[in-house]
């Protein structure tokens, strides 16, 4: 498709607020507009433990405009992190720092989530910018469980198959979390089922060779991720948003495609389900992935037609306002959320506003600078 980058206006054109700016519900939320802040892992936490850090990088999106902020992936146990600096949710100990964020977003318009995640098969690895894969038992390496005893790749480590009881107490892991979450002010909570993490890993017949319930047939290797969202969705309070972050495709020949995605949404959506997050790839290391403007796109608009009564999020290289603009115009996804143009720019939701032409929303320590 043809993809503009810049608004085109006449000094004589009426300005009209873009679909992309304007307020909008999401279940029982009042959002300021359909931008949201994408996932992405920071590993500055210490313990699972937010700090100043967090503060200043999601509090800068809530005074930049966004409309929804999503932490990162946030494990539900110690086992789960990707990291040994991965935020947590798994101890009560973690609730205040985080309820400082909320706290902080909401007093400037901003409405906030959490992602919760177990990274499975890909735990215990170095963050970036201090090795790549396995970390050494002298940098704090734990055992590593995944739904079968195959690694992510040669230098990731090599997982424990999760036995039936472990299986068993994953949902719990999650809703508890959740409870936190809750109790923390987040205004939603986004399940990790993307990636190439556990829930992910449970989903795809390349890392899932179980022979059990839980393994073979589309419908065992959706089960636990059905029993994750009921769990979760029994605690979260029914008037907020729960959200499903999926990989809509591995990438790679024989593994979890968009065809199963799509059938997978219209299960969800009868599960309590409210926003399905549609990403894609990161469960294998021979993904050959085609990198361009809008890529996933296409997979969040399949998944839409495929269940019309679930609202899909689409994120991947969206950069420019009329791009963004573009995907809701054209009925492709119901939400744009951006990761690295955000990255760049925190102030990216008010930027978009004056180049539609449009006075932008600034909080009030930020008006003098108008537009």
């Amino acid at each position: 498709m043809t993809i503009p980058t810049h608004p085109q206006h006449r000094s004589e054109d009426p300005v009209v607020t873009p679909t992309l700016l304007q307020g909008a519900r999401m279940k029982s939320l009042e959002l300021t507009n359909r931008i949201a802040v994408s996932p992405m892992c920071m590993y500055q936490a210490q313990n699972g433990l937010a700090n100043d850090f967090h503060l200043v990088h999601y509090g800068s999106f809530a005074l930049g405009g966004a409309g929804l902020i999503l932490l990162e992936a946030t494990a539900v146990s110690p086992e789960g992190r990707i990291s040994p600096y991965d935020l947590g949710l798994w101890d009560d100990g973690q609730i205040g720092p985080l309820g400082h964020i909320t706290d902080f977003a909401h007093r400037h318009g901003a409405k906030i989530g959490v992602q919760l995640a177990h990274a499975g098969r890909k735990a215990s690895t170095h963050r970036p910018g201090e090795g790549h894969g396995a970390l050494s038992e002298e940098r704090g390496a734990w055992e590593v469980i995944a739904p079968s005893a195959l690694a992510y790749s040669e230098n990731y480590p090599q997982p424990r198959e999760m036995t039936p009881e472990e299986i068993a107490a994953t949902p719990a892991a999650f809703a508890a979390a959740a409870r936190r979450a809750e109790i923390a002010g987040f205004d939603t909570v986004e399940i990790h089922a993307a990636h190439g993490y556990l829930l992910h890993q449970f989903l795809s017949p390349l890392s899932n060779a179980r022979t059990d319930a839980y393994g073979g047939t589309f419908e065992n290797r959706i089960r636990l991720l059905l029993e994750v969202v009921r769990a979760v969705r029994e605690v979260w309070p029914e008037h907020l948003p729960l959200l499903v972050r999926i990989s809509a495709t591995d990438w790679v020949e024989g593994g979890w495609d968009l065809e199963q995605s799509a059938e997978l949404a219209r299960l969800l959506r009868f599960e309590g389900v409210d926003v399905l997050d549609v990403s894609s790839g990161g469960l294998d290391p021979r993904q050959q992935i085609a990198v361009e403007p809008l890529y996933q796109v296409p997979f969040a608009q399949a998944i839409k037609q495929a269940a019309p009564e679930l609202e899909v999020m689409t994120v991947g290289l969206i950069e420019t306002p009329m791009q963004a603009e573009q995907v809701l115009q054209e009925g492709m996804a119901d939400w744009v959320a951006l990761g690295r143009a955000l990255l760049r720019d925190p102030h990216w939701p008010q930027r978009a506003a004056r180049e539609f032409g449009i006075a932008p929303a600034l909080p009030q320590p930020y008006a003098r600078a108008g537009w």
